[in-house]
């Protein structure tokens, strides 16, 4: 299962509570240039809008600049495909002041798949900690390897 993109920084900065997979609504050209690797999630958060959820901010480039339509946003909007349940959930928890960012894209039995989380903000000393715990791990890891 190859990942095209990942938002790193979703981890750092945020709190996971919940996990979801969602398929993405994406024109020909843009299949394409995902599948290439050209994808980024940074800055892209989710919102729920009536009954449908929409990934906002994520930027696919044009495969081949010559062939794309002159009228083609690379930040535009894209639709979110999740069951009515799920989208009821995240539009719940909308209201309690949860953020809903994308995790990583990746290829699911030939289809392309966003992971989306319901995440809370981390404070700083909450990222400070989080860095402590890393750089612990890193140097554990460096003794054992070492002996």
């Amino acid at each position: 299962m190859p990942h095209y993109a990942e938002n790193r920084k979703a981890r750092f900065n945020y709190e996971i509570l919940e996990k979801y997979e969602a398929g993405i609504e994406f024109l020909g050209t843009e299949v394409k240039s995902v599948r290439v690797g050209q994808m980024s999630l940074e800055g892209a958060f989710v919102i729920v809008r009536g009954s449908e959820a929409y990934l906002i901010n994520s930027n696919i480039p044009p495969y081949q600049i010559k062939n794309t339509p002159k009228d083609y946003d690379p930040l535009r909007n894209r639709k979110l495909l999740l069951t009515k349940k799920e989208i009821t959930e995240l539009a719940g928890s909308e209201k309690i002041n949860l953020t809903i960012v994308p995790i990583s894209v990746y290829n699911k039995n030939r289809k392309i798949k966003v992971e989306i989380a319901l995440v809370k903000g981390k404070k700083k000393f909450d990222k400070r900690e989080t860095i402590k715990k890393r750089d612990t791990e890193r140097e554990v890891r460096r003794e054992y390897k070492g002996h």
